[in-house]
């Protein structure tokens, strides 16, 4: 199976007495890890965080648009061009790789639950509540969740304040707080979503 290709979905219940349970059990421990590291690896954050990067970049070239439009001059207005440009060139293929990543996360999911419900192995099942893993997340979410909402505040701030800050200035600055907002509470609503699923799934003994 190539690197980049997902596991298969289990053999239905029918067709698994048929099957060697040894290669079956050995299959579900490997993809399930396989599934795990795809879903909340350190991989998949810093994966979500150049998306949001190439974002930042995109509004980057818009904001010196709208800057150069606010400057009433004719090469400016032909640099505002360029900048628009280049920052819809930019976010375009940027939604693209997120709505790509947004599908296939929920694939992994998909897969993930669907090979854990196809049998028991406290081994191999233990190691899917990856609580190291969903406190990296939490805490690296919350961390640029918490530096988006200053920015974007700070910003909004500076609006009514006396310095000269132009219209143009303001929403760059508030859009880019807002997207390190919105990434960390993907990343939040990610690790809260597979805790709530490993208290389920797999309850304390006791």
């Amino acid at each position: 199976m190539p690197r980049s290709a997902l596991p298969p979905l289990p053999p239905p219940a029918h067709l698994r007495p048929w099957l060697d349970d040894a290669v079956l059990r050995a299959d579900r421990a490997r993809f399930l890890n396989d599934l795990s590291r795809r879903n909340l690896g350190i991989g998949r954050l810093l994966l979500l965080w150049a998306v949001a990067a190439v974002f930042v970049l995109g509004w980057t070239f818009v904001g010196m648009a709208w800057m150069a439009l606010e400057r009433h001059d004719l090469f400016e207005y032909v640099y505002g061009l360029i900048y628009a440009v280049l920052g819809v060139g930019v976010l375009i293929p940027a939604v693209f790789w997120f709505v790509r990543g947004a599908r296939r996360d929920r694939k992994v999911r998909q897969l993930l639950y669907a090979w854990v419900e196809s049998d028991h192995d406290p081994v191999a099942d233990g190691r899917l509540r990856a609580p190291g893993q969903s406190l990296v997340w939490l805490l690296a979410s919350f961390a640029l969740g918490a530096i988006g909402l200053w920015v974007a505040f700070g910003a909004a701030a500076s609006a009514g304040g006396p310095s000269r800050t132009t219209m143009g200035e303001i929403a760059y600055v508030m859009g880019t707080g807002q997207i390190l907002w919105i990434t960390g509470l993907l990343g939040l609503a990610k690790a809260v979503v597979h805790y709530r699923w490993a208290v389920r799934t797999f309850p304390p003994k006791g």
